[in-house]
């Protein structure tokens, strides 16, 4: 069921959030063990939130459709009296003295926690090859990678341990396993849902968003989390809308743009047929779509990584003498951003400034962008490269088409739009302008609806 039938059914009393409850701790049980999805599995504390719950809206208390809805948040959220560890050894016994705002504001809502997500150590990297905690597995199959850095969340989403999983994303960390995991995830503008109390990675590139199983659920999280925080310094004062979409919804006139560049080359045939067929099926809905000339990707990709690489080696400068407490991996990317000289971080800042301009252009023409959210399905666990006409390394391939959207701060959203030949799901990505995740949602549900796929279901 979604989070609206479930929510639905807790109201009719055809079913108790207490029931809902431990059924999600019985699958994680029964599942995890395989999947290595969480890192704490909180019991006790979710059958109190789920009695609570039950008990609210029993006496009239309706703190809206989360209420009762087992969830669970990726292990960068702080959570009072539960560890928060970010997938690292440098925060192994972290108990934090306050939630993340992300957490007040889903406790407000009354969902029941259920855990912390595993992850890429320290949300640096796109495998959740853990080195401490495990590989997270991938539920459509368990040799191949779930993504990253959220992959935790993506595989409990998609392996139905929860109904919601919160996910962060710096280059892309919540659209990757969610295209590999064949689940929706949600990054909004920059701004848009506050950072407080989440370890960081990037100070100029951390979004905090959603994972679900379909768009409208993603829509209902984003209702609980919007809105302004005078704790994060980053936070937008701009007014919240509703992003529920209606059903059924109309995309008729909307203008959607293919871009001509870039965002097609380079990847597999069955991602670039169910990106074009999702395409087709928006222009039968009335949508128009145009092919659409893009401003240099390339150079916004090679902007975000010198400022991500600078960014985080800033961010984790105190930490670098317990060399021996990160994997390899990451400490690498540590000492390769300590050697970016400072004027090549700030000319990146200065050009993100140009190309977010240049990028204005394109909504002028477009109303949002269609293209793919990776550039094949999920590759096997310990793959080092791909071959799409060239090799490529991994972290490089899977992060190609998500990453300018990060430097730019926009919303995207990447959506289940096909499988390939092996039943693995693909993504459809869907770019807006800031602000306009409502907008983005409507036109995904659309396109969800048409698609049909909601149903389908891993073999775990």
């Amino acid at each position: 069921m979604s989070i609206q039938e479930t929510a639905k059914a807790l109201r009719k009393r055809t079913v108790s959030s207490v029931e809902l409850t431990r059924d999600s701790l019985r699958r994680i049980a029964t599942l995890d063990p395989s999947l290595r999805a969480f890192i704490t599995v909180t019991e006790e504390v979710a059958e109190n939130q789920a009695r609570q719950a039950d008990q609210d809206l029993a006496a009239g208390l309706d703190r809206g459709p989360l209420q009762g809805i087992p969830v669970a948040v990726k292990d960068v959220f702080c959570t009072v009296g539960i560890p928060t560890t970010c997938g690292s050894k440098l925060f192994a016994g972290h108990l934090p003295a306050h939630d993340a705002a992300v957490v007040e504001r889903l406790k407000t809502a009354g969902a029941v926690i259920v855990g912390k997500t595993n992850m890429h150590e320290l949300a640096y990297g796109v495998t959740s090859a853990n080195p401490h905690f495990g590989t997270v597995r991938n539920p459509w199959d368990l040799e191949r990678i779930a993504g990253g850095s959220s992959g935790g969340s993506g595989s409990a989403v998609a392996a139905g341990l929860v109904q919601m999983a919160m996910g962060s994303d710096t280059g892309g960390s919540i659209r990757i396993p969610a295209s590999f995991c064949g689940t929706v995830g949600l990054k909004p503008s920059f701004g848009r849902v506050s950072r407080y109390g989440v370890l960081p990675l990037d100070f100029s590139l951390d979004h905090m968003g959603p994972m679900t199983r379909c768009v409208r659920d993603a829509a209902l999280t984003l209702n609980a989390l919007a809105g302004f925080d005078p704790r994060d310094e980053t936070s937008s004062r701009r007014l919240v809308e509703p992003y529920l979409p209606p059903e059924p919804v109309t995309i008729q006139g909307v203008r959607i743009g293919l871009p001509e560049n870039f965002y097609f080359e380079r990847i597999s045939s069955a991602v670039a047929g169910a990106v074009k067929r999702a395409a087709r099926l928006a222009e039968e809905a009335g949508a128009v779509v145009a092919t659409i000339r893009v401003p240099d990707i390339p150079h916004l990709n090679t902007v975000g990584r010198i400022i991500l690489l600078c960014e985080a080696a800033a961010t984790m400068e105190r930490y670098l003498h317990r060399r021996e407490d990160f994997g390899p991996d990451v400490l690498a990317l540590l000492d390769q951003g300590r050697l970016i000289p400072a004027t090549d971080y700030i000319n990146a800042q200065r050009m993100r400034r140009v190309l977010r301009q240049e990028f204005q252009s394109v909504w002028k023409q477009v109303d949002c962008l269609f293209t793919p959210a990776a550039p094949t399905s999920a590759p096997k666990i310990g793959q080092m490269t791909i071959d799409l006409g060239e090799t490529e390394d991994i972290r490089i391939a899977s992060t190609r088409l998500v990453r300018a959207v990060n430097v730019l701060g926009v919303p995207a959203m990447s959506l289940p739009c096909g499988f390939d030949e092996q039943g693995l799901p693909l993504g459809l990505q869907i770019i807006g302008p800031s602000f306009r995740e409502a907008f983005i949602l409507k036109v995904g549900a659309a396109i969800e609806d048409a698609l049909g796929l909601t149903k389908r279901r891993p073999p775990v």
